[in-house]
């Protein structure tokens, strides 16, 4: 534990948090610019790998984004044929946004060296440390949700 002295120094740790996601926003966005995507895109693409069929609405709960931003965001995905939207058989009202193959192989493309971003960041950490901050960070989210 912090005492009260480094308390007072030591930056919060919402502002380290902030930290760690724009650097590694900068890197991911490096790594995915060359396929003429963002980070933004790339995780809205990687949400649907996990849940395909999502609504709009799902989509950007799930992929950090409002609810105004994911129709631009979607559609320059359509566009590029990274997505598909298809009316839901149960609420035809509904559009469910899905994965195509070519977004599938766009992720594929870039699973190796985001993977290596992800080892990177925490390479000066055990495994066990490794773990450890991956359930503490499911933690925080979850008090937080």
């Amino acid at each position: 534990m912090l005492d009260a002295q480094e308390t007072k120094t030591a930056p919060s740790l919402l502002y380290m948090v902030k930290q760690v996601e724009l650097v590694v926003r900068s890197h991911l966005d490096e790594l995915v610019k060359p396929s003429g995507i963002t980070a933004l895109q790339y995780t809205a693409l990687t949400v649907l790998e996990r849940h395909d069929g999502l609504s709009a609405a799902q989509l950007a709960r799930d992929s950090f984004v409002t609810a105004q931003s994911i129709a631009d965001l979607v559609r320059s995905l359509e566009n590029r044929g990274l997505v598909r939207r298809e009316r839901n058989p149960r609420n035809r009202r509904e559009l469910l946004i899905l994965l195509t193959d070519a977004g599938r192989a766009l992720l594929a493309e870039h699973e190796g060296p985001v993977r290596e971003l992800e080892e990177r960041m925490v390479r000066d950490l055990t495994t066990h440390q490794a773990q450890q901050l991956r359930q503490a960070l499911t933690k925080a989210w979850q008090a937080l949700s």
